[in-house]
């Protein structure tokens, strides 16, 4: 499936939760492929899936949606998420949490970035700008991508995004 289409189908989900539209139903990619979708006025989560030629991709989002992080990764301690979201295409699975902790955004950063080394990441970005904390890599072995961002503040707000390849 192409990532124009799953980018796409994250985006409308994004929108239809925001807007607080309809609590569930199908529309039509502009490349055309067929999605539905289900917000749960609860909870906020939402759900979608898309049907393509190369297969059905998945969206979960939400606060409650239950994290799974990679072998050797964990939230950093006493983080609250925000919400998770979680991608799942023919061709691989993306994740992403936003999270807040209590911590300084250097320490955050640093926690996922020992993960990653311990996990066989090569760091191949670092960057501090203006209270701002970014790290980010690949794990050559099977394409796994990775990046986490922190900025420092009351609470100090996070983001972790982690890609992988299906069979990897």
């Amino acid at each position: 499936m192409r990532k124009t289409a799953t980018m796409f189908a994250v985006v409308a989900a994004m929108a239809l939760a925001a807007c607080g539209s309809e609590t569930s139903g199908e529309f039509t990619t502009e490349d055309g492929q067929n999605a539905e979708y289900t917000i749960d006025k609860d909870s906020g989560e939402t759900s979608m899936t898309v049907d393509g030629p190369d297969g059905t991709a998945t969206l979960r989002s939400g606060a409650d949606v239950p994290v799974k992080l990679p072998d050797g990764f964990s939230l950093f301690p006493g983080s609250k998420v925000v919400t998770n979201t979680v991608v799942n295409q023919p061709d691989g699975q993306g994740t992403m949490i936003t999270f807040e902790a209590a911590a300084p955004a250097d320490k955050v950063v640093a926690h996922y970035r020992d993960a990653a080394k311990a996990a066989g990441f090569d760091i191949q970005l670092e960057m501090n700008t203006n209270g701002t904390m970014m790290v980010g890599g690949e794990r050559e072995a099977d394409g796994s991508s990775l990046s986490v961002t922190a900025t420092s503040g009351t609470p100090t707000t996070g983001q972790i995004i982690i890609g992988s390849k299906k069979g990897s």
